[in-house]
């Protein structure tokens, strides 16, 4: 008998009918209001599930008595409760690695975008204003050879740091739990104190995952640590940030402008204050929306899934602790 799984995210088609070929499956492109009874009756069978950003907690485990695999098509998995999965001995897996150099592109487009306006004045020029309004109140700020400040130094800021140093000249400082020796060897980077990369800093990029000790890690103080030409970039996740600290940091003049891929609440309202500030750069949380990253990290949560239900280790586990 095949395993019955349940794919609750839209999945190319070749990626699904690969999983078509060993599984019952039970697909589902969005969970949403209609078909959230029809997917909590198919999870009392499931015994792994795929996509993104369902919440995987004791209270649906329950609801799941023979789930043993969540296979998320995220690095982020903040939407997961390890210790619940793993006391119940659901192994969980993510998708790193194939997302870091998309990633990395996008948070390269917010630093420019941000410290040269592009979007300001693309929005002039189609706006019919070019000759009437250009003029040096205009002028954005350099990206080559200013000082990058990464908070988060692991796979996709080693390869910010890459693209800055190698592209632009940039000096790099770096935060992170712990040294990264291989950042500092071959981008010579500078490790230093998040109190010092925030007051030397011309660009603050974000690159955390989402933590009890991340939850709100840039607020009022840190944004007033920042230079007034500095730019801030957030990658990580929404709730990382004290959202009305960057806005005030922003209307006060404490910060230059923000790149935002990411927000607390997604999608983000339509009358938040960020999206009326011409100094904003948003992005509806698509660092890694290519066609091609996108069909590598399905096709990595599929062989995560896979594997774990015929018994191997998969390629990527969150809590492999959990598999002998």
């Amino acid at each position: 008998m095949l395993p019955k799984v349940i794919v609750y995210s839209r999945i190319p088609e070749d990626v699904l009918a690969r999983i078509q070929e060993s599984c019952e499956v039970t697909y589902y492109e969005k969970l949403n209001e209609e078909n959230h009874s029809s997917f909590m009756k198919e999870l009392t069978n499931a015994e792994a599930v795929l996509g993104s950003g369902l919440k995987v907690d004791k209270d649906l485990l329950a609801k799941a008595p023979k789930l043993s695999v969540v296979s998320n098509i995220t690095v982020g998995y903040d939407n997961l409760n390890i210790d619940d999965l793993t006391e119940r001995g659901v192994l969980a897996t993510n998708t790193p690695t194939v997302l870091d150099d998309t990633v990395a592109d996008t948070m390269m487009s917010l630093i420019l975008a941000t410290r040269r306006r592009i979007v300001e004045l693309d929005q002039l020029v189609k706006s019919g204003n070019w000759k009437a309004n250009i003029s040096k109140e205009h002028f954005g700020l350099d990206v080559h050879h200013k000082k990058l400040g990464i908070i988060g130094m692991g796979r996709v800021g080693q390869t910010v740091a890459k693209r800055a140093e190698a592209g632009f000249d940039m000096e790099i400082i770096y935060h992170n739990r712990s040294r990264n020796e291989w950042a500092e060897q071959n981008h010579h980077a500078t490790y230093c104190s998040l109190e010092e990369l925030l007051k030397e800093s011309d660009v603050v990029c974000l690159l955390t995952p989402l933590t009890k000790e991340t939850y709100e890690l840039m607020g009022k103080e840190e944004f007033q640590l920042m230079k007034k030409t500095a730019v801030f970039i957030n990658g990580s996740r929404g709730a990382t940030v004290d959202e009305d600290a960057l806005v005030q940091a922003l209307e006060t003049g404490e910060i230059y402008a923000a790149g935002l891929d990411v927000f607390k609440e997604e999608p983000v309202p339509v009358d938040h204050p960020l999206l009326t500030m011409k100094n904003v750069v948003t992005l509806p949380h698509i660092g890694s929306a290519t066609h091609e990253t996108r069909h590598k990290m399905a096709e990595l949560a599929a062989d995560n899934m896979l594997a774990a239900l015929g018994g191997a280790c998969p390629p990527t586990p969150i809590n492999g602790e959990v598999r002998s």
